[in-house]
């Protein structure tokens, strides 16, 4: 019998010009990958309300580690992008009007979650650092109480006693894709069409896609993953000296 593994990645950031600490949620995937068959499922929330939100991303280099970090502003529903202002702030109407954009949403995000969650009733969902992903989709109403909730990041800081990020982890499994396949050092997966087109560098369809392959790889072929994952250690530390 197949069995059903769900992986969650979120994107989100600060609402432009407001509070630090306040969190909007720009993009869900949720890939399901069905173990037996190899099936890869792949469903998208994308958040398209009128709000400029701060985008932050790792600069990282060849060997996927972070070399810097950077900041941009993109606007939701337009997609448009503009440099950050560290000094520009909201007005109180301004952010009142942002707070009310962004209300509809948080139905939105739980009938998301809770239609895929009935749609292929798994039982793991696999996160990467994902605290925050959980807090931000239980605060919108989503219910992960019967769900076993999986950190790959925290299991592989107790083997390994490093902090990986997705990104190094991507350059250990020799992480690729193209419209066809999803591809790693050991594993070859097909992807539907309609999966394929979701999954763009940046996303949070292409982080879960990652995700999938690195989880799959640190199960399937443990040993070699160990083995480059210290490889890509070495290399980095070298670079450093």
């Amino acid at each position: 019998m197949n069995r059903n593994i769900a992986f969650l990645e979120l994107k989100y950031g600060n609402i432009y010009g407001g509070y630090p600490n306040f969190y909007a949620i720009s993009e869900i995937a949720l890939l399901v990958f069905e173990q037996g068959s190899n099936r890869i499922f792949l469903e998208t929330w994308i958040n398209n309300m009128n709000i400029e939100v701060v985008n932050v991303f790792p600069k990282v280099n060849e060997l996927g580690h972070t070399i810097g970090r950077g900041k941009e502003v993109v606007n939701l529903r337009t997609r448009r992008k503009k440099p950050f202002d560290e000094e520009f702030r909201l007005d109180e109407r301004q952010l009142a009007m942002a707070f009310k954009n962004l209300r509809p949403t948080k139905m939105a995000i739980k009938s998301f979650l809770l239609k895929n969650m009935r749609k292929y009733r798994f039982q793991d969902i696999v996160t990467f650092d994902g605290r925050r992903d959980v807090f931000l989709c239980e605060k919108s109403g989503a219910n992960f109480d019967r769900y076993n909730i999986v950190d790959i990041q925290k299991t592989l800081n107790k083997e390994t006693e490093y902090l990986f990020s997705l990104n190094k982890l991507s350059v250990v499994i020799g992480f690729d894709y193209d419209q066809s396949y999803l591809r790693s050092n050991n594993l070859e997966y097909w992807l539907h069409p309609i999966a394929a087109r979701q999954i763009m560098p940046k996303s949070a369809a292409f982080d879960a896609a990652r995700l999938l392959m690195v989880y799959n790889e640190y199960h399937e072929h443990h040993d070699d993953f160990m083995m480059k994952a210290a490889l890509l250690l070495n290399k980095i530390q070298n670079a450093k000296q």
